[in-house]
């Protein structure tokens, strides 16, 4: 197991989706979007930071490059910008910065945990988990940080938030803090109507959607150790991807669905085809990489 993967204990607090960053900006000095870019969640530098490289692997750039923890890179959907949750104020907050590590701002600034964002496909807000009140529930926000609502009043932990692609749903995990059952629900944007997808006593967690709507893929434990699964959006069709004996977990899908991005046990990014077919190595390295997402489409 590499180096720092203490990193990766508390699922709660590092959030295990990850979506994509930019690098670089236009001769006026704004940033430009990003795309066929992978960004990621990596300890090289001795505390985790958030990294952007290109599908093949090449042109690797740390965008975050502060000597807090950083982790959970999520694009907004034009891929201008990159909200993320950082430590560097004495506890995790979610940050926003321009898609080539400029402009790094907080957003949340509260004395609670906050953490995991995931934009709207609209980018008018951004979905979190937070304790503020007590225990993790999601929570949503505007993209400037006003306008905060509580999605979720549940006794169990809620967590790891994932916006539909028509904005309509909200996948997330809700894990009983006794038993330690994961399971991925979805709702309403709007908080209503929760229900199970997974309904199974493993460990079910890191939903994430298919472009088109169709399809949610997920990690689960339930063969023993973590496997890449996915299932239609009425948890139906269960199909397991990996079905490797080491752990893989983390899934993001590619803009145009044909591929699905994930990390691995020995803190390595992976890309399969989205039939779990042609399994691809993109990171190299002594230090733990994970937390993998592909930037938006173009």
């Amino acid at each position: 197991m590499k180096t720092a993967s203490v990193a990766m204990a508390f699922l709660f607090v590092v959030c295990l989706a990850v979506p994509l960053a930019g690098c670089g900006g236009g001769g006026d000095g704004e940033p430009i979007p990003a795309t066929g870019k992978i960004a990621f969640t990596s300890w090289r530098d001795g505390n985790n930071e958030i990294y952007v490289v290109n599908e093949d692997g090449s042109a690797l750039t740390n965008l975050s490059s502060n000597p807090a923890q950083d982790d959970s890179a999520a694009w907004s959907p034009d891929g201008f910008k990159i909200a993320f949750q950082s430590d560097r104020d004495g506890n995790w907050e979610i940050y926003v910065m321009d898609s080539d590590g400029s402009g790094q701002t907080n957003l949340t600034n509260n004395p609670g945990l906050d953490y995991c964002p995931a934009w709207s496909p609209d980018g008018s807000r951004i979905a979190f988990t937070s304790d503020r009140d007590g225990h993790p529930e999601i929570y949503v926000m505007n993209a400037d940080g006003t306008g905060l609502t509580r999605l979720t009043d549940n006794p169990e932990y809620d967590w790891r938030p994932a916006w539909s692609p028509d904005g309509t749903r909200i996948a997330f995990v809700r894990s009983n803090a006794v038993t330690f059952d994961d399971e991925v629900y979805v709702m309403n944007a709007d908080g209503t109507d929760p229900r199970n997808l997974t309904n199974d006593p493993a460990y079910d967690f890191g939903p994430a959607w298919s472009p088109d709507g169709s399809k949610i893929a997920f990690s689960s434990n339930r063969t023993g150790h973590l496997d890449i699964y996915v299932m239609n959006v009425d948890g139906t069709g269960l199909t397991n991807l990996t079905n490797t004996p080491i752990d893989e977990d983390t899934p993001a899908w590619s803009p145009d669905g044909s591929k699905i991005a994930f990390s691995d046990q020995e803190g390595e990014i992976y890309v399969m085809n989205a039939d779990g077919s042609s399994r691809t190595r993109l990171t190299d390295n002594p230090a733990w990489d994970g937390n993998p997402a592909w930037s938006p489409a173009p």
